[in-house]
């Protein structure tokens, strides 16, 4: 049985928040019968009903589950968000492969769409596909997509205009081009893409990627297909040792969606509800890639310091939620597990003490006002945060510190903006992602609160922002001048040629020449950096985004800490 589960307090046009709402999408009731009674045999929550004029709330509990299926079985329904045009087909193993049809992946947004971008391809691979960087001779074109904000989807739609083209020209073709919309954009906006773009031939939100060799099975038979059904526990819990070619960095998830709330984003409404995956299976992944040359995780997640892995038993006790001083949570929290939360000083002096854990944290503000942030329902102060800040750089002397913030929130004030700059000021931090605020439907933002500041003063502000913040970071920058820092190659420098680029443990960019150096571990031996090379590099100039110097030699992690230092 395929099915929807929409979150407590979801609105619905014409009705409004529904208590708990399951939208089933199966053509055999017995199934998915059986199905709800396995696993929702202790829940109970409004239920809903179907007719010919839209979906109706009734008041009522699942104390018979078999006769609200019935009811909604008998009733005449909307086409439901798992669809294919008509009864589910099954398909055999071999009707599933894809026969070396190439595909071609588009990834926009944060890095997490990165991330499910290897997750996609991973399975597609399994299935017998081939992957290619050549748009042109693809079959299939996947847009791993982003709905944070308005810009993010516009972007999407312009995209989807230039390739009427190529769709256009292929329809002619022995095989046709087929493409699809992922992640969060196929969540949040559904049938609207499909109507809208009748050259979409498959939707798959973020926890259907498993279901894609299936939905282009389906989008063959010329049938638009999709899936974009959220879920309770999916974490793709699976290895992507299938990217085309070794790398040095891996971005790993390892947990999904955000339980947070905060009134103005739409992420626990496209990503669903917090999920990870236990500590094991992630070691497992990242010693399997260590083992290809991996020299680096960056550990992923909606909201990874709410990461718990119940599999710990040593934690299961623990029944307190040890926030630091000044933060709330506006959910819940669940018992049990270690949860990082619970751990913050742990953690901090583990990233202080090991070599091997890069001296970056990223602690999104979104705002300086403390007025602001309670509209935003943050769970925190502006005094909390700076008082956080400061407990974070007297445990990591030399953090990287990076934030996100937002320009024009629902009734901010020019006062409230100017404490934002301040902020920005104050705290100095190294990177910064700075954006006007978007209103998006289904938040509470949305539907509480007024999007009251007009939009060239948003870009006013954000302008403002960006300078401040470009300045500041400049000057937090220029004091590793002087200094020689531990350098991660990642190949050459997308301006140049003649140079290389890397990241140190403070995840800066660092460029510097592509030319012959010493080898430290081989005394004698003249070499040239590559992709996945340690080396030490003197830093001679810094700006806002990036640190410049002159390559010493190639070293080891191990072998570097005698030679690093902050200037």
């Amino acid at each position: 049985a395929s099915f929807t589960v929409y979150p407590p307090s979801t609105e619905v046009s014409g009705v409004g928040p529904l208590g708990l709402c399951v939208l089933v999408a199966a053509p055999d009731l017995q199934g998915t019968q059986q199905f709800l009674r396995h696993h929702m045999s202790q829940s109970r929550g409004a239920a809903g009903g179907w007719s010919s004029e839209g979906f109706q709330l009734q008041a009522g509990y699942w104390t018979n589950v078999s006769a609200f299926l019935k009811k909604c079985f008998s009733s005449s329904r909307e086409a439901g968000f798992y669809r294919c045009g008509g009864p589910t087909p099954i398909f055999t193993v071999d009707e599933l492969l894809g026969r070396q049809r190439k595909v071609y992946l588009e990834t926009y947004g944060c890095q997490m769409n990165v991330n499910d971008a290897e997750i996609a391809w991973s399975i597609l691979q399994k299935s017998g596909y081939l992957r290619t960087s050549n748009l042109q001779e693809a079959d299939v074109i996947l847009l791993v997509t982003c709905s944070i904000r308005e810009k993010a989807e516009q972007t999407i739609w312009n995209r989807l205009h230039q390739l009427k083209a190529l769709k256009t020209k292929r329809l002619r073709s022995r095989v046709p081009l087929k493409i699809g919309i992922l992640g969060c954009m196929a969540e949040r906006l559904k049938e609207e893409i499909l109507n809208r773009e009748k050259m979409v031939d498959i939707l798959a939100g973020p926890d259907a990627y498993r279901d894609l060799p299936r939905l282009l099975t389906v989008a063959e038979s010329g049938q638009q297909a999709a899936n974009v059904l959220l879920s309770l526990d999916e974490t793709m819990l699976m290895s992507c040792q299938s990217r085309r070619a070794p790398v040095p960095l891996l971005l790993l998830s390892i947990m999904r969606g955000c339980d947070n709330m905060c009134s103005y984003c739409i992420v626990p409404f496209t990503r669903g509800r917090e999920r990870s995956r236990p500590v094991a299976s992630i070691l497992e992944e990242v010693r399997k890639l260590s083992e290809q040359g991996l020299k680096e995780v960056t550990l992923l997640g909606q909201n990874v310091n709410s990461y718990r892995d119940n599999s710990e038993v040593q934690f299961n006790n623990a029944v307190s939620t040890n926030l630091s001083r000044g933060f709330s949570t506006n959910y819940k929290t669940k018992q049990g597990g270690l949860r990082f939360a619970h751990l913050l000083d742990q953690v901090l002096q583990l990233i202080h003490e090991r070599d091997n854990i890069c001296k970056q944290i990223h602690l999104p503000a979104q705002s300086g006002s403390s007025r602001v942030l309670e509209a935003m329902r943050r769970g925190y102060s502006r005094e909390a945060y700076v008082e956080l800040i400061h407990h974070i750089r007297e445990s990591i002397p030399g953090v990287s510190l990076s934030s996100d913030f937002i320009a024009g929130f629902c009734g901010e004030t020019e006062e409230d903006h100017l404490q934002t700059v301040s902020l920005l000021r104050e705290v100095q931090y190294n990177m910064g992602f700075l954006f006007a605020y978007s209103m998006r439907q289904k938040t509470r933002a949305y539907h509480r609160l007024k999007d009251d500041v007009l939009e060239e003063v948003k870009l006013r502000r954000l302008e403002e922002l960006i300078t401040v913040f470009r300045e500041e970071a400049t000057k937090a920058n220029k004091t590793s001048v002087g200094g020689t820092q531990l350098v991660l190659v990642e190949g050459l420098s997308k301006r140049s040629a003649t140079e290389l680029c890397g990241r140190n443990d403070g995840n800066l960019k660092v460029i510097f020449p592509d030319i012959e150096m010493e080898d430290a571990t081989d005394s004698g031996l003249k070499v040239r950096a590559q992709p996945g090379d340690y080396v030490l590099v003197k830093i001679t100039s810094a700006s806002s985004q990036t640190l410049r110097g002159h390559v010493l030699c190639r070293t080891t992690l191990k072998d570097s800490s005698a030679y690093c230092s902050p200037e």
